[in-house]
């Protein structure tokens, strides 16, 4: 586990809820890793609810109490732990660039004269962020599908868009809420993350000296049925 090995010079007590693990996890039964996802899930959307919709500073603000997009990335953080597109790089870079893609090209198109003319072209200004940001994520190697939303829904949710540039720290503690909560959960019996910063490569495949090759012994044993039919 090359990715996670600043992980390894922490005490077990700790490197344990960070992801990391000296050798693998028994694989759980289906059963098991269905209960830890509606565990896992059921919790982490609680907390996100918990925090928008019931702070008087959030609400104050009138953040919504939870973005659409956040479910989506439960499906990943919980359904499909080992997945590239669930870890934690994933989760925050991609939703990052999607929000700040979103609310620039939002607030280029409330330029316009008039908000109804912007109301008549939103569908635009949804299509640009979220085919943007998807380019965006391609680019730095974030991909994390359910970002795609939080592009989309700065530009055709009015709750979202009216939030304006306070949609990136919240988008930023969503992650941070549902990570916290992916942490404890996925580690009581399984493992998450699989890596943090970057994504160990695959070990090279060592070419076969013709030498080598020369030192197998194949044995072969001729078949009843080969026998007979030579006889």
């Amino acid at each position: 586990m090359a990715g996670m090995d600043w992980a390894a010079r922490l005490p077990p007590w700790i490197s344990r809820w960070i992801g990391y693990r000296a050798t693998p996890p028994p694989k759980l039964p289906p059963w098991g890793a269905w209960f830890w996802a509606w565990i896992g899930s059921f919790c982490g959307l609680c907390v996100l609810q918990a925090v928008f919709g019931q702070a008087s500073y959030f609400i104050d603000r009138e953040i919504p109490p939870i973005v659409a997009g956040f479910g989506a990335s439960a499906v990943l953080l919980w359904g499909i732990v080992e997945s590239p597109l669930s870890q934690p790089r994933a989760l925050f870079v991609g939703h990052f660039i999607s929000a700040l893609t979103g609310v620039i090209i939002t607030k280029l198109f409330r330029l316009l004269p008039t908000y109804e003319r912007y109301l008549e072209l939103q569908w635009l200004a949804g299509s640009l962020s979220c085919s943007t940001a998807i380019v965006l994520m391609m680019i730095t190697n974030t991909m994390h599908p359910p970002a795609g939303a939080t592009a989309l829904l700065a530009a055709v949710n009015e709750e979202v868009r009216d939030m304006g540039w306070y949609y990136l720290p919240v988008s930023l503690l969503s992650c941070a809420l549902l990570l916290a909560v992916a942490l404890l959960t996925n580690n009581i019996q399984r493992q998450y993350p699989t890596f943090w910063f970057y994504q160990s490569p695959p070990p090279p495949i060592l070419p076969v000296s013709t030498k080598e090759v020369s030192n197998v012994n194949v044995t072969v044993t001729p078949t009843d049925s080969f026998v007979s039919s030579n006889r």
